[in-house]
């Protein structure tokens, strides 16, 4: 762990002379307050100050006490996008007491559990994004400076690339600064769409890193006349944005995976307990859901049927279908190599505190009651199958509405506790977002009704 007076040092040569104080709220989005360094030893004991009724799900009202965000050594960050200004990822106390309603205490909450039966959780997001600006009407279209980014399929393009390769150099510069060890980005599958990879590591620092990279992409692409949108599918006619999460559990002594076999009778290099890991992700699978993909647009992303087609590129890259296998993307999970698993149905919008609190907690349950996770679905295109060969099989679908997949959430009690307290207020949150999203009135449907009757 850092020690305080190794981290002033390290803040004195970097310049630093201002701190953010950051947390998150209930959705995942980062929230500040800016502190003089003078102020340091303020925030580590004490901690910043904040009334939690002005920020979505915290528990309070505006009776509550302050929340005090005190900072975590360990995660200090300098800005990369400005001169003098560092982060700091911060754990919410309320009356000198960590608050469960706190996603970042939660998920440690989760991982010391887990550490207690021996296991750490290691994982990385691949953090997929669009670039957009917007027009005086409010309508939004793809960053192109150059007006070359075009293709049906630009995923991998040169030129698409190096339409922004300033923003791409400016994040990897950042990353590496940081030591994050960035090792890839490029465009993808959709016109005005990135991503951009570091090595990952366990899950409380990718958490913390992966909103720290968000208020990255949002200053570095300010920069270049740019919005950073990590929504999970802002054009209808284009692939949305995934936050696909690699994952291993490893031991917690030895640092051993424990999901590595290279003996597997399937040949993909998975244990036994890694298939009861997989088997307790299926069983919770349609709650899960919720959490990993918690908006009402996640759900434009997660389509079956004709809409696994239905982007421009040919495909949304998104699979529907609660299974897993081998190497093959259009499943939920496939097996990356020997001993790593990769979810891809998890969104772009998904708050990384609940949604690795939630998916340790799924695959756990899987091994304490060896959930058989069933045969490994290899080679099958599961996009051109159709409807009815999945449902012959027996293949479950994830759910296609966000009120769908909180309705699974209310009935599964082991996802409930892995959000604690949170859970009731997620809940009753988001089921208010999807009310209020039911009720608009939208371009189609007046497109589509206003003369027909």
């Amino acid at each position: 762990m850092a020690d305080r007076e190794q981290v002033r040092q390290q803040m004195s040569e970097d310049g630093v002379e201002y701190i953010l104080a950051q947390f998150v709220d209930i959705n995942g989005s980062p929230k500040v307050k800016m502190v003089p360094v003078a102020h340091f030893d303020d925030i580590i004991d004490e901690g910043a100050g904040f009334a939690g009724a002005a920020v979505w799900g915290m528990g309070q009202g505006p009776h509550s006490h302050d929340m005090l965000g005190r900072i975590d050594l360990d995660s200090y960050s300098v800005c990369p996008w400005t001169e003098g200004v560092a982060r700091f990822a911060s754990d919410l106390y309320v009356d000198d007491e960590p608050h469960p309603y706190d996603p970042r205490v939660n998920l440690k909450r989760v991982l010391d559990d887990a550490r207690a039966e021996g296991y750490v959780f290691n994982t990385g997001i691949e953090p997929e994004h669009f670039l957009v600006t917007r027009d005086s009407d409010g309508k939004i279209q793809i960053f192109d400076p150059d007006n070359i980014d075009t293709l049906d399929k630009p995923c991998y393009d040169f030129k698409g690339i190096a339409n922004v390769q300033g923003y791409l150099r400016d994040l990897m510069d950042g990353m590496a600064m940081l030591g994050w060890d960035p090792y890839q980005s490029d465009h993808e599958d959709a016109n005005g769409q990135y991503e951009l990879n570091f090595v990952y590591s366990d899950a409380l620092t990718t958490a913390d890193r992966y909103t720290f990279f968000k208020m990255m992409t949002s200053q570095f692409a300010k920069k270049y006349g740019a919005i950073a949108t990590h929504m999970a599918k802002p054009f209808s006619d284009r692939t949305g944005s995934g936050g696909h999460v690699h994952y291993h559990v490893a031991d917690a002594n030895t640092g051993e995976d424990l999901f590595l076999d290279e003996g597997d009778d399937q040949g993909l290099g998975l244990s036994q307990f890694a298939y009861h890991f997989i088997g307790g992700i299926l069983a919770h699978a349609p709650a899960l859901c919720a959490v990993t993909s918690p908006t009402v647009n996640c759900y434009k992303r997660l389509q079956v049927g004709a809409g696994l087609t239905s982007a421009r590129s040919g495909f949304t890259w998104t699979p529907a279908f609660i299974t897993y296998g081998d190497n093959n993307r259009t499943q939920m999970i496939r097996t990356a190599g020997p001993g790593h698993l990769e979810d891809r149905t998890v969104s772009a919008a998904n708050n990384p505190y609940l949604a690795f609190a939630a998916y340790l907690t799924a695959g756990l349950d899987g091994v304490r009651n060896r959930l058989d996770p069933g045969k490994a679905n290899l080679g099958n295109n599961m996009y051109e199958l159709g409807l009815e060969e999945i449902q012959r099989r027996g293949i479950r679908l994830l759910p296609q509405s966000l009120s769908e997949a909180l309705q699974e959430l209310k009935k599964d009690p082991v996802i409930q506790g892995a959000l604690g307290v949170i859970a009731d207020e997620f809940i009753k949150l988001k089921e208010a977002e999807y009310g209020e999203y039911h009720k608009q009135v939208t371009e189609w449907e007046v497109d589509r009704y206003l003369t027909m009757f």
